[in-house]
């Protein structure tokens, strides 16, 4: 299977990881260890080089303090502040 190529929703969902285990005070080997995931792949996935299966998404939620669907708001949340075209932003 071909990885996405739909590098908004990638970037988004990386800076959601990032920042939600930074708000928490976590290194990544700490989530990493949280969720029996090795710390380099917290690492790929922060910098959208690797995308999680779903039941390591569910993993990653359960690990930031989460529930799958309040990441997943977070990961649209993060789309959304950086779509071209909105009121708030400089133009």
């Amino acid at each position: 299977m071909r990885p996405s190529r739909n590098l908004p929703v990638i970037q988004a969902f990386s800076g959601a990881l990032k920042a939600r285990r930074l708000a928490l005070g976590l290194t990544q080997e700490d989530l990493a260890g949280r969720i029996d995931l090795d710390r380099p792949y917290i690492t790929l996935m922060e910098a959208g080089r690797k995308q999680p299966t779903l039941s390591v998404l569910w993993r990653l939620a359960e690990g930031l303090q989460l529930s799958p669907g309040e990441l997943l708001r977070l990961i649209e949340q993060q789309l959304e502040a950086t779509k071209p075209g909105r009121s708030d932003q400089p133009g």
